[in-house]
């Protein structure tokens, strides 16, 4: 049966039209976003690698190598059955740095934008000849349905409804980086059309040719010869080469890299389609050889291409539904992928627009103008080669062409040590022997070559295996070769760690020229535009979820990596990297800087979910590491040679106040105050370690810190820097300030009975006097003289009260350091007065040699406190008429001072352990062991030393407890007095 050329033409406008609704039900929302994103969606879509070819350029594959055919849908089906392996870190890797083509990953990995050219014009030659066939699949089907007219004006007719559809769901976006879910869903719903239709045509001439499976079975056991040409096996090599080429396609051929990478929705979708897919691609192959032993039981003059349309009829028109839905969707996903590709690649490197333009405008318009021109040029190649070839000739040349970059791809992966040299090298040998082989006889239709005097019959695809051979041998060799003769690039070693699968990319911690976001805006928006790149920079900024005043180093570079992916999904990987290392480079630095900490640990919980083994045992050691640092009760801050902060545990968050997301990745100077200032101080100062450093909050109270710094210049470390150990000792220091106040309390009871016998001398004296007063009463001189005698006893009792009152509310917790100049000999005498006081000192010669011109810087009532101690415990160390000696000097830049006794002494196993708490050498009851304890903390607080010796110096026996503490800093105006002395003497 004949159609019209009217009906052809309304059948297909109405398929596309269907198509165009599912499109666009699906951009107005209408559909479920869990149907539209559901994951068989995917897996549909991915039927678009059975394109017109799979349903005509088949049979005559299946023609020439029987169920060699089936290589076709095994091929592809093993490399996602290896998904895990090969497909997921492609993915990954696609995902992370926008890499939406192939020549952008080439480019990416080997850094250089030759590569990118270099693969963009093999993949335009490649994909020209399957552009050209699915015009000629469809041109040459409605001529066989309608005798009406020329195919090649039926086939420019539907170019150009496909362009406009093309334009419409595909280059609508300003980039790749956006999935196209109308599209997706449309060319899903193709490929379920393409699906259920040729299985329905597939059972129709099973049934009305052969009468079913009984039928089929007694005509080929009449056709025995037919059976067996199809049982016929290729050579095993063959078998080998046509799985690679076919399986090189899920990586290699555009339209399908841009369905499984740039449109997928999710790794999980991905795993799914690994068994999904060959599902649907065995269900697809199942009807090609019944259709075609049906064209061969028909004895069909039609070409063997087009066996589905044997059964004639309105079967006819569903041949026709299923070669449009095929071809349709191959040639929109195919320019789709090529537009970006070559816009990136080829235009760009020719042509950049000035920063004035609207470069989302100018991007969005070239992508639609080269959609245009693509699909035009496809269709001038159908002009010239439809002629003379047929579609499996086209297919199968244009699998072999795109064959040649699997090496590089996979090197990508599994190869560091593979260099842009080697690749280039390796791509043009096969290239010279795909053109000579396969370009002059398929293009030229020139089938003998001679170079001087040599003649070289060109046989064209029916010598394809061993032209696969030849240019697939040559590309591999001398990629190898170059490669291992040549020196790989730094910045190839770059891309190569941060594309392959077993190692982890370890990018240096470097610093921006630009300061600040102000900074990037300013510096992007030259090649740019202002508007452009304050566009770019606010949507990096959205994406990481930053604050855009934060100036970290670690944050800015997480921006410049943000924005160089962003514009790699706008512009292409090589672009991209062109204008970022040259618009937003990094600080010169004399020394090499270190590893940064934070990526790589930011990839190592990513990859977490795929280490195995021993890997894995080591990551859990070092994450169990890390927590422990991580939930130290002390603050641990680790900083870089360049004191950026490296780690910000738990504990220091507690004491700052600043969680660590707001600190990694800065500086120690650039931390809120007062931290800024006590650390960058400790850190350029040489005092180590600081205890008991005072710390004024922001709320007014005081913090009692102790501070400890290592440097880790080991040169077995993996990376220098400084860490920081920073101890809140508050609560200790209330804690002692209570325990020093209790032993004030406790010296006190100790005093009280000698106060008591103090106080009682001079009331019986004022008693006495009083009595003399009353009968002295009228001699005034004698009044005079008694009455001055009763004030002498009072201010006597006043002043023993009043030592006794100071010394009890001295040093309780509440009271702070007040430091001024303190006069040693005074501060002794009145440790002295106050020991005088109980009646165990009362039988001590107290000798206080201390020069009254002595100072030192301190707290006058702390220093009163440990003279006490001291005194106290050489006063118990000696017996009635025993002998204690105070003395003091300056020497060099510190002030000494003894306190001597001429008691027992102490025994050696005593010394290392006298300042320890609760360690005592008295009895049971005597003492509590805290004195000493309380001297140390409190010399220390005075940036002083103690230490005890034992025989005395000065005595030959007995002990001596040595303080020694730094000399004041004189004020400008002791200064001056100085030096007025000096030249006045």
């Amino acid at each position: 049966m004949s159609f019209t050329l009217t009906q052809i033409f309304g059948l297909g406008v109405g398929y596309l039209s269907l198509l165009f609704a599912c499109a666009w039900i699906v951009e107005k929302n209408w559909l479920p976003k869990k149907v539209v994103k559901h994951p068989l969606v995917y897996v549909l879509a991915l039927g678009v690698y059975a394109s017109a070819w799979a349903f005509y350029g088949s049979f005559g594959l299946a023609h020439q190598y029987g169920y060699g055919y089936l290589t076709y849908y095994l091929g592809i089906a093993g490399i996602f059955v290896l998904a895990p392996l090969l497909l997921s870190p492609l993915l990954r890797l696609a995902r992370t740095y926008q890499l939406s083509s192939l020549a952008d990953l080439f480019a990416f990995r080997y850094r250089s934008r030759w590569v990118g050219v270099v693969v963009t014009l093999g993949l335009l030659f490649g994909s020209m000849p399957l552009l050209a066939l699915q015009i000629q699949a469809i041109g040459d089907v409605i001529y066989l349905l309608t005798n009406e007219s020329s195919p090649y004006h039926l086939a420019f007719v539907f170019c150009a409804v496909i362009t406009l559809f093309a334009i419409l769901f595909g280059a609508r976006h300003i980039s790749l980086r956006e999935r196209h879910e109308s599209l997706l869903f449309a060319i899903a719903f193709e490929s379920l059309v393409k699906l259920v239709a040729f299985l329905v045509l597939g059972a129709a001439t099973l049934y009305s040719v052969f009468g079913g499976f009984d039928g089929l079975e007694v005509w080929l056991t009449n056709n025995s010869a037919t059976l067996n040409a199809a049982q016929e096996p290729l050579e095993s090599n063959q078998w080998r080469t046509l799985l690679l080429v076919f399986s090189a396609t899920a990586l290699t051929m555009p339209h399908i890299f841009h369905i499984i990478f740039t449109e997928n929705p999710s790794e999980e979708a991905m795993m799914q389609s690994s068994w999904m897919l060959p599902i649907f691609l065995l269900l697809l192959a199942i009807p090609v050889p019944i259709i075609y032993w049906a064209h061969q039981a028909l004895g069909s003059s039609l070409p063997v291409e087009y066996a589905t349309l044997s059964l004639g009829g309105y079967w006819g028109l569903l041949s026709f539904i299923i070669g449009l839905a095929a071809a349709s969707g191959t040639i929109i996903v195919m320019t789709l992928a090529l537009a970006p590709m070559v816009l990136n690649h080829l235009v760009l490197a020719v042509y950049q627009p000035p920063a004035d333009f609207d470069i989302y405008f100018w991007l969005i318009r070239m992508r639609r103008l080269l959609i245009g021109s693509l699909i035009f040029v496809a269709y001038l190649v159908y002009l010239i080669v439809s002629v003379e070839h047929d579609l499996a000739t086209l297919g199968l040349s244009a699998f072999i062409v795109t064959l040649q970059f699997l090496p590089g791809a996979l090197a990508l992966l599994f190869w560091p040590i593979a260099n842009r040299k080697g690749l280039l090298a390796g791509l043009l040998a096969g290239f010279i022997v795909l053109i000579l082989g396969l370009g002059f006889p398929l293009l030229f239709n020139i089938h003998q070559l001679t170079v001087q005097g040599l003649t070289f019959q060109l046989k064209g695809i029916d010598d394809w295996y061993s032209i696969t051979v030849y240019a697939t041998t040559a590309n591999i060799g001398l990629f190898i070769l170059i490669s291992l003769l040549t020196k790989i690039s730094e910045e190839e070693k770059a891309g190569a760690l941060a594309c392959s699968q077993n190692a982890l990319f370890f990018p240096k911690r470097l610093q921006l020229k630009a300061r600040n976001v102000e900074d990037l805006v300013r510096l992007l928006s030259i090649p740019l535009g202002i508007e452009t790149a304050q566009r770019e920079v606010t949507r990096a900024i959205n994406e990481l979820s930053i604050n855009p005043l934060d100036v970290r180093p670690y944050t800015l570079r997480r921006l410049r990596d943000q924005i160089q992916a962003n514009l790699s999904g706008l512009m292409g990987s090589a672009v991209a990297q062109e204008l970022v290392d040259r618009y937003l480079p990094w600080q010169r630095q004399e020394k090499p800087s270190d590893n940064d900490i934070h990526y790589i640990e930011r990839h190592l919980e990513d990859y977490r979910s795929r280490l195995t083994g021993m890997a894995k045992e080591l990551d859990k050691l070092r994450r169990h590491h890390r927590q422990t640092l991580m939930y130290l009760p002390v603050g641990i801050c680790a900083l870089g040679n360049d004191q950026e902060v490296l780690m910000w545990n738990r504990a220091m968050e507690g004491l700052t106040g600043i969680s660590s997301d707001q600190v990694i990745g800065s500086r120690v100077r650039h931390l809120p105050e007062p931290w800024s200032q006590l650390l960058n101080n400790f850190l350029e100062g040489s005092t180590n370690p600081v205890y008991r450093q005072p710390l004024k909050n922001t709320d007014g109270s005081t913090a009692w810190l102790s501070l400890h710094k290592t440097k880790q210049d080991n040169p077995a470390a993996l990376m220098g820097g400084t860490i920081l150990l920073v101890e809140d000792q508050s609560n200790l220091k209330l804690l002692e300030d209570e325990l020093l106040h209790n032993e004030r309390l406790a010296s006190i009871g100790r005093l009280a009975a000698g106060v008591a016998h103090e106080i009682g001398n001079p009331v019986t004296g004022i008693s006495s006097l009083a009595q003399n007063l009353h009968y002295d009463a009228e001699e005034p001189e004698i009044v005079r003289e008694t009455s001055q005698q009763i004030l002498e006893q009072t201010h006597r009792i006043t002043s023993i009260v009043q030592s006794l009152v100071n010394f009890a509310h001295a040093g309780r917790p509440s009271d702070s350091l007040k430091f001024e100049q303190v006069n040693l000999h005074g501060a002794l005498q009145e440790a002295i007065n106050l020991i005088s006081l109980s009646h165990k000192g009362a039988n001590r010669i107290y000798t206080n040699l201390c020069p009254e011109d002595l100072y030192v810087m301190g707290d006058a009532q702390r220093l009163v406190q440990i003279f006490v101690n001291l005194i106290a415990n050489a006063r118990d160390a000696t017996v009635d008429g025993g002998k204690v000696l105070c003395m003091g000097q300056q020497k060099g830049q510190e002030v000494i001072l003894e306190i001597h006794d001429n008691g027992d002494g102490i025994s050696p196993q005593h010394l290392e352990h006298l300042f320890e708490p609760f360690y005592t050498t008295k009895q049971v009851g005597e003492g509590t062991g805290l004195g000493l304890a309380l001297v140390y903390s409190i010399v220390e607080e005075h940036d002083g030393q103690i230490q005890a010796l034992s025989p005395s110096p000065e005595f030959l026996s007995g002990s001596c407890f040595r303080c020694r503490f730094p000399l004041p800093i004189p004020t400008s105006s002791e200064l001056t007095y100085q030096e007025s002395s000096t030249n006045h003497e």
